[in-house]
């Protein structure tokens, strides 16, 4: 597994902020609450975990969404395991994802459980739990979503903004996630911007905008029929 690992700097030492994106991995009022809203609720989560459930994700960054989910899996005590697929152009460095894991204390004990695991994770791609299989792809989304081998429950639409990073948001891409969206199955995201829903409504997506987290008035949240 190639890695290129991303330039970072640190708002007030506690938000990681890319270089290349001049954007901070989560949200600057409560990455873990922003989690919580946007991804878990946009997806009817943890009211829809079964065993086997399917969770993709473009963007991994820190890990923080997928530590966040495992907390309320377990929480739901859903007997069997989830997996969780993240598509990740730059992946983090161990170091810097633990990091960003300290300002979290309410998921201490998973990052602490996690935080071993990570090299592995990097060297890999996969990392497996009793109650989680985590695979990391990396490369470029564009190309690895459509060459994707599997279907997902829901999407976390986790890129960073969409006037900084087009990219992760394109039509294709789009309709590439929508190809590997099971039917009935979702997807959340923290952004509202015009062209992201358009592009997930021309992927043939039904789209709604609905209230954001924080800082952020609107979110979207889009199903496949």
């Amino acid at each position: 597994m190639k890695n290129v690992n991303p330039s970072l700097t640190w708002r007030e030492d506690k938000i990681p902020v890319s270089t290349q994106f001049d954007d901070p991995y989560y949200s600057l009022d409560n990455g873990v609450a922003e989690t919580h809203h946007v991804f878990l609720g946009g997806n009817n989560l943890p009211a829809r975990f079964v065993d086997g459930f399917r969770i993709a994700e473009l963007g991994f960054g820190t890990g923080l969404n997928f530590i966040a989910t495992l907390e309320q899996w377990r929480k739901s005590n859903v007997e069997g395991k989830f997996c969780f697929t993240s598509f990740e152009a730059y992946p983090m460095i161990p170091a810097d994802m633990i990091k960003a894991y300290e300002q979290f204390p309410e998921i201490a004990n998973i990052a602490s459980e996690i935080a071993p695991h990570l090299e592995q994770l990097l060297e890999t791609g996969t990392l497996s739990l009793p109650d989680a299989r985590l695979h990391l792809i990396a490369g470029d989304a564009r190309e690895t979503v459509s060459h994707w081998d599997a279907q997902a429950d829901c999407w976390y639409l986790d890129g960073f903004s969409p006037a900084k990073n087009p990219e992760l948001w394109e039509g294709n891409l789009m309709k590439a996630v929508y190809a590997k969206t099971c039917a009935g199955g979702t997807a959340a995201t923290y952004t509202a911007a015009g062209f992201v829903r358009r592009n997930l409504s021309d992927a043939g997506f039904d789209v709604e905008r609905v209230k954001g987290y924080g800082r952020k008035r609107h979110m979207s949240v889009a199903r496949k029929a």
